[in-house]
Parts: structure tokens; C-alpha cells; sequence
């Protein structure tokens, strides 16, 4: 089993490596701007989410960077998982379920109401790991986005 540890302002450099390698995996590399200045900005000073790395013999070899989320319907938080990776190479030891677990544990203690996440369709194997988790796809909905000229034309 796994252990963990909360990242610090000083693994800024590393929470964009493990970005980037799921950027690979997911094949959309070309559409990571982000920057280690932004990753320290926004999660070390405006607490804009969290990272917990998975560690294996004092190395880093997974992570998971996620949020609180509110739903009116509950009238609480949950739990929502923006990035889940682990390294090729350390993939079938259970890391991925322990990361999973790590973070059901947090939405137990804390007393939220859900832990939710986004898989892309093509991912099978994602989505065959999180159906034996016992997760369910939530079909009936579609996820909407605004970003660049469109997010900049509605906020002016």
C-alpha cells in the first residue's frame, strides 16, 4: 500500500511534471500553458486546490490534485479529483486504488457529500477501474465550457 504526502510550495516543479505526464497520456500536451509560477500562485497562495503525491521508497509515483466543490442539492461540499496520474511504471501495484481510497477517506472525515471527476470517453481502462470502484457515469449530463475569447467576450 502506498503512503502519501500533501505537497508543499516546494514541489511546484514536480505537480507540473506529473501535470504534463498525464497531458502525454491523455494525448493533449499541446494544450499545457501552465507555468510553475501559477501552480505556486494558485494552490500555495490562493489555496485554489491541493495535491497529495503517492509515495513508493521515498519517490514520488502518483498524485492526485482536486478541490472542494458545493452542491445546493446537499447543502454540503464534496470532493471534486481534477487530476489523477501515476508513472507508467508503477501502474498494477494498487497505487491508483490507494490514491482513490486516500481521497474517499478525506469526503468521510470531512463529512462531504460527493467525490466526482471527469474520465475521457477513449479511456477504458480509467473507466473499467472506476466502475470496480463502484463508481457510476453520470450520462445524463453534459459538461459546457467557456474559455479564451469566448470567456473573455461574456465577462466584459
Amino acid at each position: 500500500m502506498a503512503e502519501f504526502r500533501t505537497a508543499q510550495r516546494e514541489d511546484c516543479e514536480k505537480i507540473l511534471f506529473f501535470i504534463r505526464q498525464l497531458s502525454i497520456y491523455e494525448k493533449m500536451e499541446h494544450l499545457v500553458t501552465a507555468e510553475v509560477t501559477q501552480i505556486e500562485k494558485w494552490l500555495f497562495d490562493r489555496h485554489a486546490a491541493q495535491v497529495v503525491f503517492a509515495m513508493e521508497d521515498g519517490k514520488e509515483v502518483g498524485f492526485a490534485l482536486y478541490f472542494f466543490n458545493f452542491s445546493t442539492f446537499l447543502g454540503k461540499s464534496g470532493l471534486y479529483l481534477e487530476d489523477l496520474f501515476v508513472l507508467p511504471e508503477y501502474r498494477g501495484r494498487g497505487i491508483g486504488k490507494s490514491l482513490m481510497q486516500h481521497l474517499a477517506s478525506i469526503c468521510v472525515k470531512e463529512g462531504l457529500g460527493r467525490f466526482e471527476w471527469w474520465c475521457l470517453d477513449w479511456n477504458e481502462p480509467s473507466i473499467a477501474f472506476y466502475k470496480s470502484l463502484g463508481a457510476v457515469p453520470m450520462d445524463e449530463w453534459t459538461t459546457y465550457r467557456l474559455q479564451g475569447e469566448a470567456l473573455q467576450k461574456l465577462g466584459e
